[in-house]
């Protein structure tokens, strides 16, 4: 993207989900011929980084730590749980990661020694680094609700991590009569795509408009407001009206426990039974970033911004969901291009170079109804230690229904791109 020019809606259409623009272009090697890389975490951040080191220098070691010989993709997982999509689509193997020279270890990291630069492995084995690169996503914290554990979203799924628990949420909502009420419990930021639990109220509502119509969705917000609400606010209007209702912070929609064996979710000022409930629990780094010391006592791991370097323990960088990066969402694209320009960052630092100041762009797409989609996309720098948003476009409000369906078009284009320059 031309720094000079302001963001377009050609811009989201296209779906630009990465970064640095060098950071996907080969160039010459500098860095050390024995420099050996870790990259914690396969995800949108983890794979792309991996990927892009070995392409902006053939002669580094990489090895990308990943326990899941199957990435499950979270974006597009509400239109699994509304029965739209099947979940095999959302699974990408790490094969041509592999094929283009990175070790893939299908091991969970159980342990890091910044002074050493040592991981331990589960199983046993372990290994040396010369930088490591943490990018672990996102943590529930099943401490932080009570009633509500591991245990407890067999019954009651939070569905925020794409596999099992997207099919579970999907088969409770297949078996519930009609007339039946589906509760969204929503936490505090910060959080993982941050308009998805709005995104799901969306299609599930569609699902049920369909199938089941005298069913309502009930959102309880433990916010007042949320990204692109009034987009959002109006679809239901002319969607779903009086399908979806949504009780904020101020109005007593935080909650604060649950009950699993009855299905009841009790807030600050009233309690509600669900016929299926889908409870979203606060969220923290994943855990290795806080067994490596990165994380602080907010649960999240702050960085240097210029080079995602940890600002914790030496010799490690975070990216993705897990970092705290100011004013960029805990998104898909944020976490691709927060890898390319990690790897960037890297390349420059092992050569001897300071990295070059990173100017990322991304976009978020959400749908609430097949052909029916909107979008918003930004781009960030560093500015006073932490990222800011210098530019941003954002869909009308009141566009026509023609371009709710091109801006779907775009959302399934933007899938497409970003797992395919992601995974191969």
């Amino acid at each position: 993207m031309d720094a000079t020019r302001p963001l377009t809606r050609r811009d989201v259409a296209r779906g630009v989900a990465a970064s640095v623009a060098a950071a996907a272009l080969p160039c010459p090697s500098f860095a050390q011929a024995t420099a050996h890389i870790v990259v914690i975490g396969g995800g949108f951040g983890g794979a792309s980084c991996a990927r892009a080191l070995r392409q902006l220098d053939p002669n580094l070691q990489v090895s990308l730590i990943e326990p899941n010989q199957t990435f499950t993709a979270c974006p597009f997982s509400n239109e699994v749980i509304a029965g739209m999509r099947d979940l095999p689509a959302q699974q990408f193997s790490y094969d041509r990661i592999a094929a283009g020279g990175v070790t893939v270890i299908p091991q969970a990291a159980a342990k890091v020694d910044p002074q050493a630069r040592t991981i331990a492995l589960a199983d046993g084995h372990s290994l040396t680094y010369d930088r490591l690169v943490l990018s672990p996503g996102i943590d529930l914290r099943f401490d932080a609700l009570p009633g509500y554990d591991e245990a407890a979203s067999a019954k009651m799924p939070h569905a925020w991590k794409a596999g099992e628990q997207t099919t579970l949420l999907r088969t409770q909502i297949e078996a519930m009569q009609d007339g039946g009420t589906i509760v969204i419990a929503v936490p505090a930021a910060p959080l993982r795509c941050p308009p998805a639990p709005y995104e799901r109220a969306s299609l599930i509502a569609h699902y049920l408009k369909t199938r089941k119509p005298r069913s309502k969705v009930l959102i309880l917000d433990a916010k007042d407001g949320f990204s692109q609400q009034k987009l959002f606010e109006a679809a239901w209007k002319e969607l779903y009206p009086g399908m979806i209702e949504r009780i904020a912070l101020s109005q007593g929609g935080r909650v604060t426990s649950v009950d699993p064996a009855t299905n009841t979710i009790i807030t600050d000022f009233g309690n509600y039974v669900a016929d299926v409930a889908s409870v979203i629990p606060p969220q923290k780094a994943g855990l290795i970033a806080e067994i490596a010391g990165a994380a602080d006592n907010t649960g999240w791991c702050p960085i240097d911004p210029t080079s995602f370097a940890s600002k914790l323990v030496p010799n490690i960088h975070v990216i993705g969901d897990a970092c705290i990066a100011g004013q960029i969402p805990k998104a898909a694209s944020a976490a691709r291009a927060q890898g390319n320009a990690c790897a960037a960052g890297i390349v420059a630092m092992l050569s001897g170079k300071g990295p070059e100041t990173p100017r990322l762009s991304g976009a978020c797409y959400n749908t609430v109804a097949p052909g029916y989609a909107f979008s918003l996309s930004g781009v960030y720098q560093p500015k006073d230690g932490q990222f800011a948003e210098v530019e941003s476009a954002t869909s009308p409000v009141n566009a026509p229904r023609e371009v709710r369906q091109r801006e779907a078009e775009g959302a399934e284009n933007w899938f497409k791109t970003i797992t395919v320059e992601t995974f191969g």
